[in-house]
């Protein structure tokens, strides 16, 4: 039996500048790529989730491209525990190598796997991939984490340079890769998926770029990237994203990017934040949760149009503009009262770029619970940000046609009591701080 290294894909869905495939290639012995549909994260899918449709039409062109080179990608479904110990029943394996993850969920099964690795005398390596500073990289003087973003970009953007954004040069050695004939792999029927008919946006920004700053809070205008769900499954390299932001000297798409950073960050310093609130005085708000409100909120049908815009966008294409997403977020949390876990697990099922760190953190960011939030008296007024973002409804009318005709909903709540009754049952949570 042939012994053999793995490269296990998670979240980096690509061959080109892959450090955690650079790595393993480069190892004293051929490499078997591996990709597992897990079901710990699959059996809380709904069954025509899109973004498994991305990721399996991804995964088959990846095989392609491995059986290019004589080799081939093994799919496997199943709880990566179980799948692993068939796996080192079939092959010899010396070495497996993977990429960070930062999740929760991720962190505890890389943990596992590393004892049953280890138990099994077999090298568990990973390494940093999808951000360009990670966990402990960038800290303040005294050696703890960041949680206001200005500083924590001051340190990131200084520590920046051609080292940190050079691509790993895989292409090299991917003569190193395991020769071996097709491998089966199991359909979407087989575990019990339907494929999506959602349309998935191209890896195509760079004409984006120049007028990033002037055009992205305009949702008529497509003036944003739209890479998040490349960035999310590591079809598109940071390193190259990051730098074609310095080259084109885009430096609010760049600072963007950073946040991205930042919010994983949080999240691997601060894991309780995923499912609590950062300052922990304001889960002691008493929120109103009213149901028929969330569903209308879900649904697009609150009477406010600029929210009704973003809703119904999301729910037909798995995206919604940047901008509008602040508005949404404010608006559940703050004219209806709606705990914010509310909104961020609607996002998690619905956003193909979902992303637990940014969701958690944009949504920390609207109810005023996050690091570096908004502070609680801040409360969006949904007809202000019209006025200034959608000021001739261009957005509003393409996602809402009945706007502005009797078929539309009256408004769910009047904006001035609700800024009223969400200052005071705030202020009543957070009165011992």
């Amino acid at each position: 039996m042939t012994s053999i290294s793995i490269i296990w894909f998670r979240r980096d869905l690509r061959l080109a500048d892959n450090a955690a495939l650079y790595h393993a290639l480069k190892s004293d012995y051929p490499v078997l790529p591996l990709f597992i549909f897990d079901k710990n994260i699959l059996d809380k899918l709904p069954k025509d989730d899109p973004r498994v449709t991305f990721i399996y039409q991804t995964i088959e062109d990846l095989k392609k491209e491995l059986q290019l080179h004589g080799s081939d990608l093994l799919v496997k479904y199943g709880k990566p525990e179980k799948i692993w110990s068939e796996i080192l029943k079939e092959y010899d394996v010396k070495g497996v190598y993977a990429n960070h993850d930062y999740e929760p969920y991720a962190r505890e099964r890389d943990d596992n796997m590393a004892e049953f690795l280890t138990s099994e005398k077999i090298a568990f390596k990973t390494y940093k991939d999808q951000v360009i500073f990670e966990k402990n990289e960038i800290l303040k003087a005294d050696k703890t984490p960041y949680t206001v973003f200005t500083p924590f970009y001051k340190q990131w953007h200084a520590k920046l340079n051609d080292f940190y954004v050079k691509a790993y040069p895989t292409k090299k050695y991917l003569k190193n890769l395991l020769q071996i004939k097709h491998l089966p792999y199991p359909g979407l029927n087989e575990m019990s998926f339907k494929k999506s008919k959602l349309d998935f946006p191209k890896i195509s920004y760079k004409n984006k770029l120049d007028d990033y700053a002037k055009e992205r809070d305009f949702p008529a205008l497509d003036g944003t990237t739209h890479i998040g769900l490349h960035l999310r499954f590591g079809t598109l390299s940071i390193r190259k994203a990051v730098k074609d932001a310095l080259e084109a000297k885009s430096t609010v798409w760049l600072s963007e990017l950073a946040w991205r950073e930042f919010y994983m960050t949080i999240l691997w310093h601060f894991p309780y934040s995923a499912f609590d609130s950062f300052k922990k005085q304001y889960d002691k708000i008493k929120w109103r949760n009213n149901e028929d409100e969330f569903k209308a909120w879900c649904e697009g049908n609150t009477g406010y149009p600029i929210v009704d815009a973003g809703m119904r966008q999301l729910n037909e294409t798995g995206w919604m503009h940047n901008r509008v997403r602040m508005i949404v977020g404010s608006f559940l949390t703050k004219h209806l009262l709606i705990d914010w876990r509310w909104g961020e697990a609607y996002f998690a099922e619905k956003l193909l770029d979902y992303e637990m760190a940014s969701n958690v953190g944009g949504w920390q960011w609207a109810a005023g619970s996050g690091n570096d939030a908004a502070p609680y008296f801040r409360v969006f007024n949904p007809e202000l940000q019209t006025k200034k973002f959608d000021p001739k409804f261009e957005y509003i009318k393409k996602w809402v046609p009945e706007f502005g005709t009797k078929k539309y909903a009256q408004p769910i709540v009047e904006h001035t009591f609700a800024r009223e009754r969400v200052l005071k049952v705030f202020k009543e949570a957070l009165s011992n701080l």
